[in-house]
């Protein structure tokens, strides 16, 4: 394992009156055209940053999901990854549960809030808008066949919940962390990695983790009418998705981005503590025939280096490749909660640049 080198550090400031937006930052995608995307888990929203100097990122703009995809309600859709493939700009909810935080001001009513466990039904949402000429749009032209059209789309719903949670209900490993209801940062399901490739789609598991196991899912999806997205099985049995175990020490999956056909995996954490942040190398992911274990005395998974972390702050969610200095590629690394030496001003917040070749 090599040690991280550290780039260079990215900026990027927001227009907007809300001061904390720039302080809960938790998806980054680069896309050909130059634009950053990002997302929040606490917003209904994906903002997009134009770059305006070497490493300065600005001119923001808001694009609301519910104007491009129905949702359930005007509460947080706990956007979790972002990434852009043949037109599309596509992200994920974490479709997790979560556990209600003590405030310390009454210990009956602390007790009872640590006893209760909510759903945001926004979280259940597997997303696609397409992106004509560095705008999000209902429906446009892909820009390199103009013959082709483009659609926004959702992965179906079914009684308040989408047809994945329904399909891994069943499933021997996941399933029993769904039917309890489990929460996000208790080890429970809970997506927070997203890389797409045509209409194949992988997730990645912070929870649950399995005996110092995470969980990548791979799905593949289709539009079955207008506006509709449905998993298309990925083999001749019929099945409508592959997991896909990694050995991360016991860290779980908190996002996924593609180098060629391997995917880059940032871990860390599973429940709500400060500790190891690594990142691994699963290689040759888009040919992992069937459901598959890699370990790390494989050739197939390998440890890159630990990124440095700190306790009350700085937490390593988001992924992109950006040409950096000579670097062609380098790996940009966005925080949530970032320490106030990342935060210049209350609207800007500089994320970080480390060599990856």
């Amino acid at each position: 394992m090599k040690e991280c080198f550290l780039l260079s550090r990215l900026l990027m400031r927001f227009d907007v009156p809300d001061e904390s937006l720039a302080g809960e930052l938790s998806a980054i995608a680069h896309t050909p055209d130059g634009y950053l995307w990002v997302g929040s888990d606490e917003y209904i929203s994906i903002e997009r940053l134009s770059p305006t100097a070497p490493y300065m990122y600005g001119e923001h703009k808001t694009f609301h999901i519910g104007d491009f995809v129905p949702l359930f309600d005007d509460n947080e859709i706990d956007i979790e990854g972002i990434d852009y493939s043949e037109g599309y700009l596509w992200f994920t909810g974490s479709h997790s549960t979560k556990r209600k935080k003590p405030k310390g001001k009454d210990l009956e009513k602390d007790l009872k809030r640590l006893a209760t466990v909510t759903t945001d039904l926004n979280r259940f949402i597997i997303a696609r808008i397409p992106l004509v000429d560095g705008d999000l749009v209902k429906s446009g032209s892909h820009s390199q066949d103009k013959n082709q059209t483009l659609t926004a789309a959702c992965l179906e719903t079914i009684d308040n919940r989408n047809l994945l949670i329904e399909v891994l209900t069943e499933d021997r490993h996941i399933g029993p962390f769904i039917q309890s209801g489990i929460p996000s940062k208790d080890n429970g399901f809970d997506i927070e990695g997203l890389a797409v490739r045509g209409n194949r789609v992988f997730l990645g598991l912070r929870g649950p983790v399995l005996r110092g196991w995470a969980i990548l899912v791979e799905l593949e999806m289709t539009e079955s009418e207008p506006g509709v997205l449905t998993l298309k099985p990925i083999d001749e049995a019929g099945k409508l998705y592959k997991k896909h175990f990694v050995n991360l020490n016991g860290l779980g999956v908190r996002e996924l981005c593609w180098l060629e056909d391997d995917l880059i995996i940032l871990s860390g954490p599973t429940m709500e503590v400060a500790g190891e942040v690594r990142l691994f190398r699963l290689k040759d992911a888009l040919n992992l025939e069937d459901d598959s274990i890699s370990d790390q005395d494989t050739e197939r998974l390998e440890i890159l280096f630990d990124l440095p972390y700190t306790v009350g702050g700085d937490k390593a969610e988001g992924l992109a490749l950006v040409p950096c200095l000579d670097q062609a590629r380098s790996l940009l690394v966005l925080y949530d909660s970032p320490l106030p030496n990342r935060r210049p001003d209350e609207h800007s917040v500089y994320a970080d640049l480390f060599r990856l070749d």
